[in-house]
């Protein structure tokens, strides 16, 4: 490997940290939280979700298991991977979710949806919020 190929974060731990960063922010948790909880600094989190570090297995395990989510999650849709199983319209679908949750209305509207424990109150926003989106098509 060149000197200059090893400057250069390789595609998937960009994908893998980047995907960590998300599912971080979905729960609202802090570098400085994750890295506690894994006995390393925030400095080190922030390499791994930039792809400057790549995340070994052991690691990676530890993540997922902090962050609630299979380690598959973290390779969801990365680059040069077929999807397996899924059709065109779900892989559109999956991405707009990925893209949704990286934002601010909705980093902030997940995690206060996920604070509801009630199922029922959980279903009447959703409807409600349908109603609004049919509401603005029309």
């Amino acid at each position: 490997m060149t000197e200059e190929n090893k400057k250069k974060p390789n595609p998937i731990d960009i994908h893998v940290g980047s995907r960590v960063r998300l599912r971080r922010n979905m729960l609202g948790m802090s570098q400085e939280k994750l890295g506690e909880n894994l006995g390393i600094t925030f400095q080190q989190i922030q390499k791994y979700e930039k792809g400057t570090n790549r995340v070994g297995a052991s690691r990676l395990q530890a993540i997922a298991s902090i962050l609630s989510v299979p380690v598959a999650f973290f390779f969801e849709d990365a680059p040069g991977q077929e999807p397996v199983g899924r059709g065109f319209a779900e892989d559109t679908s999956m991405a707009f979710a990925v893209e949704f949750c990286g934002s601010p209305e909705g980093l902030q509207l997940n995690r206060a949806f996920v604070k509801i424990a009630d199922v029922k109150v959980r279903r009447r926003i959703i409807d409600l919020v349908k109603s609004l989106s049919a509401e603005d098509a029309e």
